[in-house]
């Protein structure tokens, strides 16, 4: 029997791979390549938009998976590449680098006033818990309203790791981007600020999100009873045999 519902390649996340496309080497050719006797300010910085938004259109194409985030992303690369190019004033680079987590922030925070709080599209998901199991479970143990509540509290906590995001952006933008747009000098600082900006802001708001899927796993736990390997979701679940 053909099985024709896999038409495209399943997207499996290669984390080192999207760091070193999209931040290390773009990093490495501002600040080393941007010099007049090579690439020039210029050729410098097109060449480090190249790496980044090529790789996000190429994924969308290969996998078929379209993601907000991810446009949001590639948004975030070409207003850079923007400011550079225009020679604005470097205030709007930090206004940029705080704009987007910022803007996902508010989305979150939006969407508790709808029926679909985006901490389910994004932590409580079918691709990361066993949603019908959790539900199921809720349901008997009468607890389904008491987890709605907390559900929308772990959303407040969510929106709080963007807005901490948004917050270092342009502490970082501010403290080490001070060149005029297009200059050798720019794009060095862009280089170094990028680079910095995984140590400073993405590790701890990694570890944020961590937190609140241990909050969120021990709200579920203490609700149904269900156990860490009962409620994640796995690859293996829908094979039969084992």
């Amino acid at each position: 029997m053909t099985d024709s519902h896999h038409t495209h390649p399943e997207h499996k996340p290669r984390p080192l791979i999207d760091l070193a496309v999209s931040i290390v080497l773009p990093s490495l050719i501002l600040m080393k390549l941007s010099g007049e006797q090579r690439l020039g300010a210029d050729g410098a910085l097109l060449l480090a938009l190249a790496f980044p938004l090529g790789w996000g259109l190429w994924e969308l194409v290969k996998y078929r998976k379209f993601n907000w985030i991810a446009l949001l992303g590639l948004v975030s690369v070409l207003l850079t590449g923007g400011i550079g190019l225009l020679q604005l004033d470097t205030q709007w680079l930090a206004i940029k680098e705080a704009a987007v987590p910022g803007i996902i922030g508010i989305a979150v925070l939006a969407s508790t006033r709808t029926p679909y709080p985006l901490i389910r599209t994004l932590l409580y998901n079918p691709k990361v818990l066993n949603v019908d199991k959790i539900h199921e479970q809720l349901e008997r143990n009468g607890q389904t309203a008491h987890f709605e509540a907390r559900l929308q509290r772990a959303t407040y906590l969510l929106s709080g790791t963007f807005f901490f995001s948004s917050f270092m952006n342009y502490v970082l933008a501010k403290w080490i981007v001070n060149s005029p747009a297009g200059s050798e000098a720019f794009n060095a600082e862009l280089g170094r600020m990028t680079l910095l900006s995984y140590p400073m802001i993405a590790i701890p708001s990694m570890l944020m999100m961590m937190a609140i899927f241990f909050y969120l796993w021990r709200t579920i736990h203490g609700l149904t009873g269900l156990r860490l390997e009962d409620i994640v979701a796995t690859p293996h679940e829908r094979r039969p045999g084992k």
